[in-house]
């Protein structure tokens, strides 16, 4: 279940980003926060409980799993072929709101096909007002950016594919 801090914390989090719509599914209880306007609507309600099988389907978890467990991409968004499980996950290491660039009109920190080294500044993820810069980690090239700027991102969640060298 969520708690009320956590929920108050994420509707001062939606109100203060450009995202309009959270929802989040926690230990059976399903959290929903939409801000049409200037409105928040919350609305917590449990999940059903499931027994646990082989077959039963789980809510997506934003950690680092084999290629044949993969995420379903985001619409619009090219499915990552097998060979992306020898790529490198740059993931996001908060929840916040991802942008490619320092500014709406600034060129963003890196495009698919750029290479990168572990300094090279790839992001920036905006968490609370504060804006964190997010470096590669590994030298290599860009792959494929899994994210759209201005997207509601969630901790462990991939964000870039590299190739290393």
């Amino acid at each position: 279940m969520f708690k009320l801090n956590e929920i108050k914390e994420l509707i001062k989090l939606v109100d203060e980003t450009s995202v309009h719509e959270l929802e989040l599914e926690s230990e059976g209880a399903r959290l929903s926060i939409r801000k049409p306007g200037k409105t928040e609507v919350v609305s917590v309600q449990a999940a059903p409980q499931f027994v646990q099988a082989p077959a039963v389907q789980q809510a997506p978890q934003y950690v680092q799993a084999p290629a044949d467990n993969a995420q379903a991409p985001a619409a619009g968004q090219a499915a990552p072929d097998a060979a992306s499980s020898s790529l490198h996950k740059i993931v996001s290491p908060m929840v916040g709101t991802f942008y490619k660039a320092s500014s709406p009109d600034a060129a963003p920190f890196v495009s698919v096909g750029d290479r990168v080294d572990e300094k090279t500044t790839v992001c920036i993820i905006e968490a609370m007002k504060l804006m964190n810069e997010l470096e590669a980690e590994v030298k290599g090239t860009i792959v494929e950016i899994l994210a759209e700027n201005g997207q509601l991102v969630e901790f462990g969640q991939p964000l870039f594919l590299v190739k290393s060298e």
